[in-house]
């Protein structure tokens, strides 16, 4: 037994203690306060953390499944073990500036805003970073709060995180059904191959699928489904020049 070990632990205990007795003691509205700033703060942690390439994050939706024991189906791959014409298909989709920002894209941004004071309908106008920090951070469904505190957050992890990491993790957290995150998995469940096996059209039948996996089923594509597809695919298969900050 280590008995300096032992010690040092009997040690820390009552200063633990006396830590949780000081925080108790305080006025319930600063406690409120001093838990709302950690939780905002918690973010930009992880954002630091999950830049280590062993560490695989999960997001809000996988931890809402995990807590309500629904399970979900998540297999990690690392971004060379994705299929390249996916990444391309992916980002003619959803991010054709991946390249060229720095976690929002201020144009489409100030776009976005003119055309909500003006009464008329939107687009989401997210970027990749913005989708990955929702993702990970926050939670579903439009509302300037959620847009505000996503902003920070994509910009914090676009400085933080290479490209690649960023297309990494964005990847391999996105939901594509029920239960299933990750492209592997949605690779496996919707066209029984592995990531790195998909072709043009499968991939760009995925990218499209993304914005509503639970409606667009890449592997059961209805008419529209397959003419956005058909588009995305000719984007991507052009898309040399946009993506040369993820393959050199």
């Amino acid at each position: 037994m280590d008995i300096s070990t032992d010690s040092e632990e009997e040690a820390e205990m009552p200063r633990r203690s006396a830590l949780l007795a000081r925080f108790m003691a305080r006025p319930l509205a600063q406690r409120i306060v001093l838990v709302a700033v950690g939780l905002l703060l918690l973010p930009y942690l992880l954002i630091v953390l999950y830049a280590l390439p062993f560490i695989h994050p999960v997001s809000t939706l996988m931890l809402r499944d995990a807590v309500t024991f629904q399970g979900y189906d998540r297999r990690w791959v690392s971004f060379d073990e994705i299929s390249p014409v996916l990444v391309r298909s992916v980002m003619a989709s959803e991010d054709g500036q991946f390249c060229f920002h720095g976690g929002v894209d201020w144009g489409e941004m100030r776009a976005l805003v003119q055309q909500t004071l003006k009464g008329q309908s939107t687009r989401g106008g997210s970027t990749i970073p913005m989708q990955t920090s929702k993702n990970l951070f926050l939670w579903n469904g439009r509302s300037f709060v959620r847009k505000a505190m996503e902003l920070p957050l994509s910009v914090s992890s676009s400085f933080v995180w290479s490209k690649r990491r960023m297309m990494e993790v964005y990847l391999n957290i996105a939901e594509w059904g029920p239960g299933i995150y990750g492209i592997e998995a949605a690779a496996r469940y919707h066209f029984k191959v592995p990531a790195s096996k998909l072709n043009a059209r499968q991939a760009a039948l995925l990218a499209v699928s993304l914005p509503n996996p639970i409606d667009r089923v890449a592997s059961k594509p209805g008419r529209g489904l397959r003419q956005l597809a058909s588009l995305i695919q000719r984007r991507a298969a052009n898309s040399g020049e946009y993506i040369k900050c993820l393959y050199n």
